[in-house]
């Protein structure tokens, strides 16, 4: 397994689903922060770990293959269970409800006011 052409296409997903900017993946990860479950950041550690050894000769050696596979698994599966569009319009609808309520409480507090003054 090459390690970095399997990072490469995990940045390339964070980038797709999660609409997060950054060059490598390692500041891709970071920056996801809590939009990826703890166990897949925890995942993701690992793997900008092992392209941190994987540059040593005798420090690479130490790098567990199967268990770098079993991550970036985790983490592709993850990314790909997410519908991009999904989550946007979710934002949306979160943003607008939040706009809604704010209105509602300002006609509220505004209908308040005019009846304690009698002009209502």
């Amino acid at each position: 397994m090459d390690i970095r052409a399997r990072t490469d296409r995990l940045a390339q997903l964070l980038e797709q689903r999660l609409d997060i900017r950054g060059t490598g993946f390692e500041t891709k990860l970071r920056r996801a922060g809590r939009l990826l479950p703890r166990h897949l950041r925890r995942d993701g550690a690992r793997l900008v770990e092992a392209m941190k050894l994987s540059d040593h000769p005798r420090l690479g050696r130490q790098v567990d293959p199967k268990q770098l596979e079993k991550s970036a698994d985790a983490i592709e599966r993850y990314l790909l269970s997410l519908d991009a569009w999904d989550r946007r319009r979710g934002i949306a609808v979160s943003f607008s409800a939040s706009v809604l309520l704010n209105l509602l409480i300002l006609i509220a507090l505004v209908a308040g006011i005019l009846l304690w003054r009698g002009l209502l």
